[in-house]
């Protein structure tokens, strides 16, 4: 059976060609499934019934397994949602939903782990199994969508504010290493007859894969977030070891390219806080020299502890510190609120459950064995 969640409303047009079908088929199709949230064919009242018939032998709406719903005390929601395919039994990603006063921010996963191996990242830690389908990345906003009571009507108007307001991925594994999956997903969310987002709402992180980022400002320029977490190469490589592939000097230059087609006219950096390791004076004005020419917010993250990571979060006051002197140079800066913590759910600490393949992890992307030199931390 074909899962109809693979298909952004090309492929969906393709594959309804084969069965005779017009291409405005797709469109209600689409409607049905993502607006509505609807799995049945029989409920699709608009849909031709020899098309319903024919949808009903040879597709299906397949979601993801839910395995546990989790809400924290600020009203952060978690789900682990499983992703078992035949062939890899066990695995399960995670899905946070963070509502606010003005918006309502879900944040998705693209792979089952995560190569990349990030030092202070729990994903990483995982190990990676697999790449998620289209089906399994825009079946957690499709879960999240019915699960929150924001599907609607197939024929009602975008009325009110959305459950839903933006989405972003930064959930678990690394979006662009995930490439061809990940752009039918994206067209869904921005596809009106889909989740009808803005490119400005719809935000993909990146730890920085150069040619990936080339590709994607032609294709579907959404936001753009970059794990910079470093201001030079020496220490960036041992926090992000996809650094020694893509060095800062490519880095930024695919930012400046990236800008040309981007909807903000500016890239966020994320950077997360870790005590005595790159929170100094020096580090924050190293950044200011690093992207002088890059337009650029900064987005400061506290360190989300998990366990084994060896790292610890920065205190207030040096935070504090740190984003003066970004602020005192010309940059925007400001510092996450951490959100769900305790769940598990906040940036950093989704790790679902992965079957490891890799071992190697980060040689999945460097293709040599990564260094395990300890931290240094400076007191």
């Amino acid at each position: 059976m074909v899962n109809l969640l693979d298909f952004d409303v090309d492929g969906l047009a393709a594959w309804l060609a084969q069965l005779g079908e017009k291409p405005f088929r797709a469109r209600q199709v689409l409607r049905w499934m993502h607006r509505a949230g609807c799995d049945d064919f029989g409920q699709m009242t608009d849909v031709a019934k020899s098309l319903r018939a024919k949808l009903a032998e040879s597709a299906e709406v397949r979601g993801l397994r839910p395995m546990r719903d989790a809400t924290a005390a600020d009203g952060t929601r978690k789900w682990l949602l499983g992703v078992d395919n035949g062939e890899n039994v066990g695995n399960a990603v995670e899905t946070v939903f963070i509502p606010e006063a003005n918006r309502g921010t879900l944040c998705v996963s693209t792979q089952v782990g995560c190569a990349l191996d990030c030092a202070f990242c729990s994903t990483g830690k995982q190990g990676f199994n697999r790449n998620l389908t289209t089906a399994e990345i825009i079946g957690q906003v499709w879960h999240a969508n019915r699960a929150l009571g924001a599907v609607k009507a197939t024929g009602a108007p975008d009325e009110g504010e959305r459950v839903i307001s933006n989405v972003v991925l930064m959930g678990m594994g690394e979006p662009l290493a995930n490439y061809e999956a990940l752009v039918p997903a994206l067209r869904l969310m921005l596809d009106d007859h889909g989740y009808g987002l803005s490119r400005r709402r719809v935000t993909v992180s990146t730890s920085g894969i150069v040619p990936a980022m080339d590709r994607l400002r032609e294709t579907v320029p959404v936001a753009l977030a970059v794990s910079l977490h470093a201001p030079d190469d020496a220490l960036r490589d041992r926090l992000v070891p996809l650094n020694r592939k893509y060095p800062l000097k490519e880095l930024m230059a695919a930012c400046r390219r990236y800008l040309d087609h981007a909807p903000r006219d500016f890239i966020t950096f994320e950077y997360v806080m870790l005590a005595g390791v790159n929170d100094s004076d020096a580090h924050a004005h190293a950044l200011l020299r690093l992207v002088r020419d890059v337009p650029s917010k900064f987005n400061l993250i506290p360190f989300n502890p998990f366990p084994g990571s060896g790292f610890h979060r920065s205190r207030p006051e040096r935070v504090r510190r740190f984003q003066e002197i970004l602020l005192s140079g010309g940059l925007v800066a400001t510092v996450r609120k951490t959100r769900g913590d305790d769940i598990a759910a906040a940036c950093g600490q989704l790790a679902g459950q992965v079957r490891d393949k890799s071992k190697r992890v980060t040689a999945a992307v460097l293709g040599r064995t990564p260094s395990r030199r300890p931290m240094e931390v400076v007191s």
